[in-house]
């Protein structure tokens, strides 16, 4: 086979040949982008899921939904050490521009461009005078709206401001969060706080974020309300009959099939994730010989597949944490044979060790993004088979 013609695509974020099993997801999100154009009041959205299920992608996909109703759009990424109001001033800039061309007021947009301007500069006054960083907002600064340097009313005011001007056009903004969970309590506290305004004004402005399955958690910590103000869609591995299309349809248009046997050995390789469903299809379609890919392609390409996630999906993770934390997850693994989410009181047993005294090593592993709190007192990978590769380091 070409490597060349090879249609599959496994990476962050990347978006795979053939979008399957989202659906749901997608024709939701119509309803809500076409609702808010006809004036109906409408939550901001959520995607949850482990890593490797596609939620980038499917983030990608929504804004792209979003820019062909003539949407201005941002993207951010949350990190665990930035705060929200810079990204979020370039993320509601490039939206903005996308609008102001239809706007027939440019007063009205130099005006609320000046709002912005002193939303981002409160930044870098909140760190002193040795920070000089620019938004690269040509307006002059507006004094008096959306600068208190509380971060809470100053997006409140920011985002009404914002959707008012888009309303002027007739569209909307849609604000696209990825990693949202690495967000800190404040800004966490500013978006619900935000979002309940605008949902309550009917606003044409939403959020859109995306993060690991301890986000609705991470949210309602915040604001008890929360777990009303968003839409939350919980994404997940793929069906059968969607992981069979992943596969057969990007194949189809280079004139290539699939036996049964063969679709049936991939699926169990990859048990559905997005991720793996790509990286085995793509070894597969490099080891197979020429049309139809066989069962024995896949198991001779299997170990090629295993060995690249070995290494650039899991083992690059595993290589973050330090010897306690990789002690504390390994302990994870042997406990957790389906790699559900297991208890911390049976992790304590497990080492020999008091529950206070891992505390430190399961805080670092949640702030690393490798593991999540499930549920209070238990705790889960956030990948998808890191215990089933943990346990097979220690058979090594």
């Amino acid at each position: 086979m070409d490597p060349v013609r090879n249609p599959y695509a496994p990476g962050a974020g990347q978006r795979p040949p053939e979008l399957a099993g989202r659906g749901k997801q997608l024709d939701a999100f119509d309803v809500v982008l076409e609702r808010i154009a006809r004036g109906r009041p409408e939550r901001s959205v959520m995607l949850t899921g482990l890593r490797g299920v596609g939620k980038t992608v499917l983030l990608n996909h929504l804004r792209s939904a979003a820019i062909s109703r003539r949407w201005g759009t941002g993207k951010i990424e949350a990190r665990p050490d930035q705060e929200l109001r810079r990204p979020l001033s370039s993320a509601l800039h490039m939206a903005v521009r996308e609008i102001a061309v239809a706007h027939r007021d440019p007063d009205r947009v130099e005006q609320f461009l000046g709002v912005l301007k002193s939303f981002a500069l409160r930044a870098s006054q909140d760190k002193g005078m040795r920070d000089k960083w620019q938004p690269g907002i040509d307006a002059p600064a507006v004094k008096g709206r959306a600068d208190t340097g509380d971060i809470e009313i100053d997006l409140v005011e920011l985002l009404l401001d914002a959707a008012s001007l888009a309303r002027d056009v007739g569209v909307g903004i849609a604000i696209f969060i990825d990693e949202m969970q690495d967000l800190g309590a404040a800004d966490i506290s500013a978006i619900c706080g935000a979002c309940h305004e605008l949902s309550q004004d009917a606003a044409p402005l939403i959020v859109v974020g995306a993060g690991l399955p301890h986000l609705p958690a991470v949210l309602s910590a915040s604001k008890s309300y929360s777990e009303r103000l968003f839409g939350y869609h919980r994404i997940d591995r793929l069906d059968r009959a969607s992981a069979d299309l992943a596969l057969i349809a990007p194949a189809e248009r280079e004139d290539v099939e699939y036996t049964a046997e063969a679709l049936n050995a991939l699926y169990a390789a990859a048990d559905g994730y997005p991720y793996f469903v790509q990286a085995y299809g793509k070894a597969t379609w490099d080891h197979a010989a020429d049309s139809p890919i066989t069962a024995d392609d896949v198991r001779v390409a299997a170990p090629t597949a295993e060995d690249e996630l070995a290494v650039g999906f899991f083992g690059s993770r595993y290589e973050r944490a330090t010897p306690a934390e990789r002690e504390y997850m390994r302990a994870m693994a042997e406990l957790s044979g389906d790699d559900g989410p297991v208890s911390t009181a049976s992790i304590a047993v497990e080492l020999g060790r008091k529950p206070a005294s891992l505390s430190p090593a399961r805080d670092g592993l949640i702030k690393k993004g490798l593991i999540y709190s499930a549920e209070r007192g238990s705790i889960g990978f956030t990948v998808p088979h890191f215990g089933r590769y943990l346990r097979g380091q220690s058979e090594d």
